[in-house]
């Protein structure tokens, strides 16, 4: 059983993985290539997923790839000499372009010194079976990640959130991933409109028994100028107190797979957009008080796994 890490806590962390995989820190680069997202471009819906900000359907237009990632490896240099990187393409839908932008935009990060794979974020709804057969090609030549957005499996709450995507999609699209043994890290969030902590759970335990690489764990930030603003302001639900929050995510964790890397456990809002909550501010307040709690039950990731 996976009891101990590199970083001292009892759940897998993603310093710890790529620590043991490289032997080095590894670093993701976030990038903005420009892309747009089929539920903002009108193709499977139009304005987004309710809590994203960058649903208003413009497109971005951003620094040059090599210079955005540039700028973060500058940085990190200073501090970690002999470090490595992964390009994170992260903003809106990144398979969902022709073929051919997709290489070249993913080649150009390749190439650069010190990169050691790539994270790509898409919809499970947004990769063609010819994107899929380059994705295989890519697979066996880099560090390939592909991180989808499910967010939940309550199918009441996806519509909701206007993420016009399903569980049987997101399902279609893992199982060709799988096929392909290319690596899957999926993101979900805690906190979403009038959800119960069973929910919440349920989603982890779902994923559990699914063969992916990772998860990422949000908290819900309702951010200025999103759809979500505007169904708050009109009909406030319940907001997770830290506490709350904290809470669930142990108990998530409990039900999580040991060998699933724990990619993130909470999220990273931008000050001047952020309406709620104001403790996700606070982020490695609320990371302290996670591992406060697992050592108070005595508890690591993967306990309860595969025990009810």
């Amino acid at each position: 059983m996976f009891k101990y890490s590199l970083d001292n806590k009892r759940y897998y962390t993603l310093n710890y993985y790529y620590q043991k995989k490289y032997g080095c820190k590894v670093f993701k680069v976030s990038l903005n290539a420009g892309f747009t997202c089929p539920n903002i471009d009108g193709t499977k819906g139009i304005g987004g997923c309710s809590y994203c900000l960058n649903g208003s359907g413009e497109k971005v237009t951003t620094d040059n790839l090599v210079d955005q990632f540039n700028k973060v490896k500058e940085v990190m240099l200073k501090k970690w000499p002999t470090s490595k990187y992964i390009g994170y393409f992260q903003a809106n839908t990144n398979t969902y372009a022709p073929l051919e932008e997709l290489k070249e935009k993913y080649e150009t990060i390749l190439k650069l010194d010190g990169v050691v794979g790539l994270n790509i974020a898409t919809r499970p709804d947004s990769i063609t079976p010819e994107v899929y057969d380059y994705l295989e090609e890519l697979n066996k030549r880099t560090d390939l990640v592909i991180e989808l957005g499910l967010q939940t499996t309550n199918e009441k709450t996806a519509k909701l959130i206007n993420r016009c995507s399903t569980l049987k999609e997101f399902e279609n699209a893992l199982t060709e991933l799988n096929k392909r043994s290319i690596n899957v890290v999926v993101h979900i969030i805690n906190g979403l409109p009038y959800e119960t902590k069973e929910d919440m759970i349920n989603t982890a335990k779902y994923l559990s028994n699914k063969k992916i690489l990772g998860i990422k764990i949000h908290m819900l930030h309702i951010l200025k100028d999103t759809n979500m603003f505007k169904q708050y302001l009109k009909n406030p639900w319940h907001i997770l107190t830290r506490e709350e929050y904290v809470d669930i995510v142990c108990d998530q964790l409990e039900y999580l797979r040991e060998d699933i890397v724990i990619n993130r456990i909470t999220g990273d809002p931008d000050p001047k957009d952020l309406i709620e909550p104001e403790w996700t501010l606070k982020k490695f307040v609320v990371m302290n008080e996670i591992d406060k709690l697992m050592v108070k039950r005595d508890i690591y990731q993967g306990d309860k796994c595969n025990k009810e």
